[in-house]
């Protein structure tokens, strides 16, 4: 989940003038790297044998 903190933390980093579309796009990505943190810890996540048999299967 996103805080205020890394929001704030987030937009500090930004150039002094960008678009809404740069903004929105930052917060989607720190959201999925939370996201897929948080998934982590909870071992909730697909093992590389699995993933690599899954992405194969994708060019067949």
């Amino acid at each position: 989940m996103l805080t205020k903190r890394k929001v704030i933390d987030a937009i500090s980093k930004l150039p002094d003038k960008f678009s809404l579309d740069e903004l929105v796009e930052k917060m989607i990505l720190i959201q999925k790297i939370e996201k897929g943190l948080e998934e982590s810890e909870k071992a909730e996540i697909t093992p590389d044998e699995e993933l690599d048999k899954e992405i194969n299967s994708w060019f067949r």
